[in-house]
């Protein structure tokens, strides 16, 4: 199976908490297809919004949710 990586981000209530504050406005950034393309993406949007302390783009592994049991292996 392919090690899946979400990439999205959003304006958040705390900029140390994944609290988003308007699910409707969630930037949904891409899915990669390994963590190395997926930070890419994701340093790309977040230097974007540096001077914005609100606003936090995430790295989601979706091969860890879709296969839970392979835990740290997968």
């Amino acid at each position: 199976m392919s090690k899946l990586h979400l990439v999205f981000g959003g304006r958040v209530r705390d900029p140390q908490g994944l609290d988003f504050v308007d699910l409707n406005q969630i930037h949904l950034v891409g899915v990669y297809p390994n963590y190395a393309e997926a930070v890419d993406a994701w340093r790309a949007n977040a230097q974007r919004t540096v001077d914005d302390a609100e606003m936090k783009y995430v790295v989601v592994h979706l091969h860890r949710l879709l296969e839970p049991e392979l835990g740290e292996k997968a």
